[in-house]
């Protein structure tokens, strides 16, 4: 038995009176439902990928909270970026992203403990984490089919810094 489908935006909380108006309740006292087909577009990009909100401050209120969608169309890369104080937690939904970084710990593998460039190479199902301020970029090497993954990051909304080039950030993140 299948439940009725919720109307975008539609909310509940069970303190709430059925006789209140839910829609004028506060963002923070009720639960949000985000369709997949009424993500928001209206956020901070970088090239060569889309991204869209489904959970922001913006969109629900929420204070500690952003969760969304990233597209890389076939054979493309997105520009190198970072995102600031921000966690980031991936999940790959499609497609086979491949996310690139620069290992400068020492522990890369390199003789010398020189920087080299790591590849993740990732597939349906397969999480990545992102430290706060690590330069990065994602490749989609298909020549056919689209990389879909979900994020989701410990601020309310996406922090995005484009960058010239990928490199190692100072601790004070310059």
């Amino acid at each position: 038995m299948s439940e009725p489908l919720t109307t975008p935006g539609e909310g509940f909380h069970p303190h709430l009176h059925d006789t209140e108006d839910r829609s004028n309740a506060p963002l923070r006292s009720r639960l949000h439902h985000i369709r997949a087909d009424s993500l928001d577009g209206d956020t901070a990009q970088s090239g060569g990928m889309r991204r869209f909100a489904a959970v922001s401050g913006r969109n629900v209120g929420s204070e500690k909270l952003w969760m969304g969608q990233t597209h890389v169309a076939p054979s493309t890369a997105s520009s190198d970026h970072h995102h600031g104080e921000s966690e980031t937690a991936i999940y790959v939904v499609s497609g086979h992203p491949e996310f690139v970084f620069v290992d400068d710990s020492g522990h890369g593998g390199s003789e010398g403990g020189e920087p080299q460039e790591v590849r993740l190479r990732t597939s349906p199902g397969d999480y990545i984490f992102v430290p706060p301020f690590v330069p990065h970029r994602e490749e989609n090497p298909d020549p056919e089919d689209e990389a879909v993954v979900v994020i989701a990051r410990s601020t309310q909304e996406a922090i995005v810094v484009n960058l010239p080039r990928l490199y190692a950030l100072s601790p004070d993140g310059s």
